[in-house]
């Protein structure tokens, strides 16, 4: 069995924004026990994480390495078509990923103590965000 369902997030701008809940809504609704739900974000300068859900000094711990490694306004990018930010949040979701898969059991999510998935979104300005669930058992 395959079910497939989809989400719109609007971020208020750059920073992680948790989506476990929407994702488990959509497992719950497939009516599967077992298997493996993948979750795909649509976008090429936002991602998709997972990472503690418990101390959200980690997201701002992530966004600080982030910025470390993808800077916005680095003079040597040239795609810069909307802003500063542009190449840097697309460098961001290279470096990260835009698909996860999370095992099923018992009709939900198999995440351990403390894991939340998370859109991360890569832009300053707010954006509404795409993310299609499958869920195959």
């Amino acid at each position: 069995m395959i079910h497939q369902a989809s989400f719109l997030i609007k971020t208020p701008g750059r920073g992680l924004i948790e989506i476990t809940n929407q994702v488990a809504e959509c497992v719950v609704q497939s009516g599967a026990s077992n298997g493996i739900v993948n979750v795909f974000l649509q976008h090429t300068s936002a991602s998709l994480t997972i990472t503690e859900n418990a101390d959200p000094t980690v997201l701002g711990d992530l966004e600080t390495i982030i910025r470390r490694l993808a800077p916005d306004g680095d003079p040597e990018y040239r795609h810069d078509y909307e802003g500063d930010d542009d190449m840097a949040a697309h460098i961001r979701s290279v470096l990260t990923t835009n698909e996860l898969s999370v095992p099923v059991r018992n009709g939900r999510l198999a995440l351990g103590t403390w894991q939340g998935l998370f859109l991360w979104e890569h832009r300053y300005q707010a954006h509404s965000r795409s993310v299609l669930i499958t869920v195959m058992c």
